[in-house]
């Protein structure tokens, strides 16, 4: 069985690349033969599972729209000698939780022993109609069920399948980058004129002061074609996470389910979609004004909500294309660094562990709050840990690839969108591409958020606060600009 532990006391598993590869010594400006290979696989398990993302249990009843696992290998080549290697894979899943990283690279080693395993990434697109991950976090059934340690070794094969399946199929190709936009995203904190916020406070009240922070509207995306000029792979990166069904009792890949079937209906059956949620821990496609126009038009097009949203993605995908195609790469600078950080962990206050405290023994009265309470719960933990001197800081595998013109960088959290604006705007690349959920998640608030408090800016919500948020911001950028060394 999978033995999944915590961020913090897990090591970082840096596996080091086998004999067999052969990494030159080329310059990371070195524009070396792309060679590209994608794979899809079903994640969906094939009995009732328990669904995150709610403070309630759920059990699926049925299976809306498939979950799914999506592959894209990359490496470049100087003649014989490997320049560097990725492999991305995108999953319709809430986060990466702890141990499943690990658990994919540890198969991988025997699948395919001339891919170092350090340089896989995995993200999530945060959907919260997908299985459970961890034990003990719900009261389940004991029976009628496959239990999360079961789905997690299921979902660990599956991904190794694909993420093997992709890098041996890769073979000479080229890349292409674009730009569109879409209002897909919502920052679902309202501010009132007191100084508090909330996560969809209402904004009717007479109080209600404003929506509390910024939207990152842009779609970034990448293409990739083979030697025939057949488009076999894209990357879409959206600044929301995939929610927008969350409360159902249904595995539902949310509305990038509706985008891959789209985009794969005009553009061939076999196209891989990998789905990058941007900084977005503050975002949801929610809406929080205007409400009954914005469904009245949705309501005359025939849509229902999930295709509304797909539309949209699709249309700004489609703008981005046609830039992408006139500008098409197959010899490109590509580096991948990957490299442990640490970020100061949120610390708890005296009165906030007196009031959570006193939250945790209401709770633990009533069986059926047993996630709420741990929710509280570990934060007393922390506090405990602050005061005997054993907080230690969070740390993070932080991903920056170099991909011709453009900018990949990963992190674990449910990032607030201030910081994933202030990564792009300062980065050196002419596009970045910011990929949240790249591991176990929590929110990383901003500091007019943590001022505002409520849920996702409380100490609760956050192992990593505002200033662990802009040292991730600032450790970001800087990595991204020794990829740029020659400016």
């Amino acid at each position: 069985m999978l033995l999944l532990v915590s961020q913090l006391q897990r090591p970082l598993v840096m596996l080091a690349a086998t004999a067999s590869i052969l990494l030159a010594t080329a310059s990371p400006l070195l524009a070396a033969e792309l060679h590209i290979g994608g794979a899809s696989v079903s994640i969906t398990p094939e009995q009732p599972v328990a669904l995150t993302g709610q403070m309630r249990t759920r059990i699926s009843a049925n299976v809306e729209s498939e979950v799914t696992a999506t592959a894209l290998a990359l490496e470049s080549r100087d003649g014989d000698n490997v320049v560097d290697q990725a492999i991305m894979v995108s999953c319709d899943l809430i986060a990466i939780r702890e141990g499943l990283l690990d658990a994919v690279r540890q198969r991988l080693q025997d699948q395919i022993p001339d891919f170092d395993p350090s340089k896989l990434v995995m993200n999530a697109t945060h959907t919260h109609t997908a299985p459970v991950l961890r034990e003990g976090i719900y009261q389940l059934p004991d029976e009628g069920i496959m239990r999360p340690s079961e789905y997690v070794e299921f979902l660990a094969d599956r991904v190794a399948g694909a993420a093997a399946t992709a890098w041996k199929a890769r073979q000479p190709g080229q890349v292409g980058w674009g730009l569109g936009h879409a209002v897909v995203a919502q920052n679902r904190r309202t501010v009132y004129s007191n100084g508090t916020a909330a996560m969809y406070g209402a904004t009717a009240k007479d109080n209600f002061l404003e929506i509390e922070g910024y939207e990152d509207h842009g779609v970034e995306v990448l293409f990739f074609w083979d030697a025939k000029d057949q488009l076999i792979a894209t990357c879409v990166n959206v600044a929301c996470p995939a929610q927008e069904v969350e409360g159902r009792s249904a595995v539902n890949a949310d509305f990038w389910h509706p985008v891959r079937n789209t985009l794969r209906e005009k553009y061939g059956e076999d196209l891989h979609v990998l789905a990058w949620t941007g900084a977005a821990g503050d975002q949801s496609p929610h809406l929080m004004y205007s409400k009954p126009a914005e469904e009245r038009m949705r309501k005359l097009r025939g849509l229902t909500r999930l295709e509304e949203l797909s539309r949209r993605i699709v249309v700004a995908w489609e703008e981005a294309l046609q830039g992408a195609s006139q500008e098409r790469h197959s010899d490109v600078p590509f580096v991948h660094s990957v490299k442990t950080i640490e970020l100061p962990e949120r610390m708890v206050t005296h009165e906030e562990s007196f009031a959570i405290k006193a939250k945790v023994a209401e709770l633990a009265t009533d069986p059926k709050q047993k996630r709420r309470m741990q929710w509280h719960q570990a934060a007393v933990d922390r506090f405990d840990r602050q005061q005997a001197g054993e907080l230690q800081p969070y740390e993070m595998e932080l991903h920056a690839i170099r991909l011709g013109d453009i900018a990949i960088a990963t992190n674990d959290f449910e990032l607030f969108t201030d910081f994933g604006i202030q990564m792009k705007a300062r980065s050196p690349a002419l596009q970045t591409f910011v990929i949240q959920l790249a591991g176990p998640g929590t929110y990383v608030p901003s500091a007019r958020a943590a001022r505002g408090s409520g849920y996702s800016a409380i100490v609760e919500s956050n192992l990593v606060g505002p200033e662990g948020g802009q040292a991730l911001a600032d450790q970001t950028v800087e990595q991204l600009k020794s990829l740029w060394s020659d400016k």
